[in-house]
């Protein structure tokens, strides 16, 4: 997590499904629980996250939850679509 602002941190390491971490979010020590598999390098939820909401990692918006995302949920292409270096968006709409 490198933001007070960020909903998502990236993993350091490989991590199991039921493994817990903890993470300084809001300025507290808070632990989670991935929910499935996270790979190396990759990122999980540090909150809950509706469906259309954005995706903050560096304190910026890189993207929009398809799906709601609980806590601990590994975020990735499966539920996330970018919000950069999109060619098939003209105006922020599909072209």
């Amino acid at each position: 997590m490198l933001s007070p602002k960020d909903n998502v941190a990236t993993v350091l390491a490989d991590l199991k499904a039921g493994e817990s971490l903890e993470v300084e979010a809001g300025g507290k020590p808070t632990s989670f629980k991935m929910a499935q598999d996270i790979p190396f390098g990759h990122k999980f939820s540090l909150a809950s996250i509706a469906a259309d909401a954005p995706i903050i990692k560096y304190g910026e918006v890189i993207g929009t939850a398809t799906t709601p995302i609980a806590p601990g949920d590994y975020v990735h292409v499966h539920n996330i679509v970018s919000a950069r270096a999109r060619g098939d968006l003209k105006g922020g709409k599909a072209a």
